[in-house]
């Protein structure tokens, strides 16, 4: 006897072959547009949920070698997000991001220290000047 595919096999293909025919590398990496000298290539990112379940249901006078009747069902969702833009110019290339990255207050603190710590030094330099320098 022939062992049959399972329905639930055929379920989860045409799904994930549906999200296949969405989703190609010109997705994620964009067309290139050229403008003079300058290539701007578009990235993003694509996130994919899928799930997929089913259930054989047999009746109490079905034979062993017949069919069971079957529900299944399926879903997926798809998020685009565009993250920046590569610019190649000449031998450079270069990110330019679309966002700023996330992050919370500490981590938009920690990106001031540097200019915090010269501003407090310009400060202190210029009152240490004019003690210096009375006038």
């Amino acid at each position: 006897m022939e062992k049959k595919e399972h329905p639930l096999n055929d379920l989860m293909g045409s799904t994930m072959e549906r999200l296949r025919s969405m989703v190609d590398v010109n997705t994620v990496v964009g067309e290139p547009i050229l403008a003079g000298e300058v290539t701007i290539i578009p990235v993003s990112m694509v996130s994919v949920g899928f799930a997929s379940g089913g259930s054989d249901f047999a009746s109490k006078n079905q034979r062993p070698e017949q069919d069971n009747s079957f529900g299944g069902g399926s879903g997926a969702g798809l998020k685009i997000t565009p993250i920046g833009f590569l610019i190649v110019r000449g031998e450079n290339v270069k990110l330019l991001p679309v966002m700023p990255p996330p992050g919370g207050a500490i981590d938009r603190a920690v990106d001031m220290v540097p200019d915090l710590v010269d501003k407090v030094t310009s400060f202190v330099e210029k009152q240490q000047e004019k003690k210096d320098n009375p006038q």
